[in-house]
């Protein structure tokens, strides 16, 4: 599929796979890039036909992090927007300016909201940027040289990319401050002993794993319940009690169980035959948004 500079998108067998393409840059983060894959899961999201969705790099590295190549000012994005950024005359700054967003968050608030199952096949270096865009993946498989790093304190920022919310929820708080307040690169060993990742495989292995995954968790499930079991269950991880859980559990039994997809699934049961599911993504989820109470991801 055309139409991006810096990844590519390919569907195959109901499984897309996104590449980061820029092996000379090691798929170092850029601005194009956040919007190419911004560009990509809305594509995913609105293809039917995708019932799983892979992010892999090319080359030797998933993701060595934000390109640095304007130096020591890559950060200070004050400097590079100049008068069109958020910042007065008088030096006062409005955060309430699009300028101000983080783009790994952008990003990360997208996969965040995709209707597909995601899952990164890590296949190289994974720092900075390039190891907070897989926080919101549902999955995460590397391969055995696979090096991980939040290493934002050790360039003098911060954690991005909504890393705060998800990282802590992922391998628990005292493993995500070691990791952050230290900004040490570590190896695949460590990342999956701390749950950052499912499992580990030799590189020629990875994505065909990856793709067996995502066979396995789409191959016999309604679409439209794996898009709204994937809405809940990460929506629910933010929630102040279960009974929020309740009231969103009791709304969607209450919608789905009077589906074409309910009744498939039990004829197909009792009649010890593989489902036929006819129900679409596009056509079900769009009405039930509001019941996810968040901001667009915009």
């Amino acid at each position: 599929m055309a139409g991006f500079e810096t990844i590519t998108l390919a569907v195959e067998a109901g499984i897309a796979t996104i590449t980061l393409n820029r092996p000379e840059r090691m798929n170092a983060f850029t601005p194009q890039m956040m919007a190419d894959l911004i560009a990509a899961f809305d594509a995913t999201d609105a293809d039917d036909a995708v019932r799983a969705v892979i992010v892999t790099g090319a080359g030797r590295a998933f993701c060595a992090g934000a390109d640095l190549g304007a130096g020591a000012a890559t950060f200070d994005y004050a400097q590079s927007l100049g008068a069109a950024g958020p910042v007065a005359a008088d030096g006062t700054v409005d955060y309430a300016h699009p300028a101000v967003r983080d783009g790994g968050g952008q990003l990360t608030l997208r996969i965040f909201a995709s209707l597909k199952p995601v899952i990164g096949a890590i296949n190289g270096a994974a720092v900075g940027v390039g190891a907070t865009m897989t926080l919101p993946m549902d999955f995460r498989l590397a391969s055995m040289g696979a090096r991980f790093g939040f290493v934002f304190a050790r360039r003098g920022i911060v954690p991005e990319a909504a890393s705060s919310w998800f990282l802590p929820r992922l391998v628990g708080i005292g493993r995500a401050l070691d990791w952050c307040y230290s900004g040490r690169v570590f190896g695949a060993e460590e990342a999956l002993a701390g749950g950052l990742v499912r499992s580990l495989h030799a590189p020629d292995d990875l994505l065909p794993a990856a793709r067996a995954l995502a066979l396995e968790l789409t191959g016999h499930s309604a679409p439209v319940s794996v898009a709204l079991t994937r809405r809940m269950l990460w929506s629910m991880l933010g929630a102040a009690h279960p009974m929020e859980a309740h009231r969103l559990d009791s709304r969607a039994v209450w919608l789905r169980g009077g589906s074409a997809d309910a009744r498939e699934g039990v004829a197909s049961f009792l009649d010890k035959r593989d489902a036929v599911f006819t129900d679409r993504v596009s056509d079900e989820l769009p009405g039930i948004e509001e019941w996810f109470d968040q901001p667009d991801y915009r």
